[in-house]
């Protein structure tokens, strides 16, 4: 049976490019964001995110998953530098993007509660429509991906996110699709759904909503960012059974501050039987160097 292998990797906090803020930003919400930048710059460093995109590249994955925070301050100009980061990568077919709350920080320039305008030069990484619109369902290989945005703009020191009822509601019909039951479901965003995993102040506002909808409906993986840690957690799933979640920390951070910067490789491969088998492996930034190894594998059904 053949493999089929996704890269995860989350919160790359690109280096703000020249213009990216601007006078008029200092009445709003980014004024705060680019004041904590000035600590957060010496975390997150260009040359990690470098190699850890290079190690990725290296690994060959069919498709590459991206839980949010691509950008700071989430201005035009670091939207379309994100856009040109992105094309780098590869062909948008083979790309997802779940946007996080960086890329949502300020009302400024929004259409509408999902953001629409904001994500426009994103469109062709969010899904296989042609507009912006979450959920969005991509199917590869034995894969389907449910991409989720939980990215919307908060009041100041907060970092909540919200999926809102509409998104909620298209979720319960797209799981329940049986278009995708005999695939591996893959749901993706950049908040966490479990309680615990951050503070109430960066916390999924609805989790307990999503929760609900994967315990009815199930899926076989949901990865997340924002936390900038290893986690590694479940949350119920249908007839008593756990559905793994797994966070990765930020693909552009050193060794300080915050855990050093991982990323993973799911390999999924069906069983003859029926269903999949999934392993993970764990590559990330040695600790006692700046290169990117092997940290670890496991199976997927070690973490249910």
């Amino acid at each position: 049976m053949s493999i089929y292998r996704i890269a995860h990797l989350s919160d790359p906090h690109l280096p703000p490019p020249r213009g990216a803020f601007g006078w008029k930003d200092v009445f709003t919400k980014r004024l705060l964001s680019r004041i904590a930048w000035r600590k957060k710059r010496k975390v997150h460093r260009p040359e990690v995110l470098a190699a850890l995109v290079a190690d990725v590249k290296a690994a060959g994955p069919d498709h590459v998953v991206i839980s949010g925070d691509l950008t700071n301050f989430a201005s035009h100009t670091e939207i379309a530098a994100a856009t040109k980061w992105l094309e780098s990568l590869g062909p948008a077919s083979d790309c997802t993007v779940s946007p996080g709350n960086h890329d949502a920080l300020s009302d400024k320039g929004r259409a509408g509660a999902g953001g629409g305008e904001r994500f426009a030069p994103w469109t062709p990484w969010l899904g296989d429509a042609d507009e912006v619109q979450f959920p969005q369902v991509r199917v590869r290989g034995p894969v389907a991906i449910f991409n989720l945005c939980s990215a919307v703009p908060t009041a100041p020191h907060l970092a909540t996110g919200r999926l809102g009822e509409d998104q909620l509601q298209r979720l319960d019909k797209a799981l329940a699709d049986p278009a995708y039951k005999d695939l591996f479901r893959l749901v993706v965003l950049h908040h966490p759904p479990h309680k615990g995993a951050v503070s109430k102040r960066k916390s999924l506002d609805d989790q307990e909503a999503l929760r609900a909808l994967l315990a009815k409906h199930g899926a076989d993986l949901v990865l997340h960012g924002h936390a900038h840690e290893t986690i590694i957690g479940s949350v119920p799933g249908p007839r008593d059974s756990a559905i793994p979640v797994l966070g990765v920390p930020s693909a552009s951070s050193g060794r300080g501050g915050h855990s050093p910067a991982r990323w993973l490789v799911i390999e999924v491969e069906a069983k003859p039987q029926g269903g999949h088998n999934a392993r993970i492996v764990v590559r990330g930034v040695e600790a006692d160097g700046d290169g990117l190894s092997e940290l670890g594998r496991y199976s997927l059904a070690d973490v249910a």
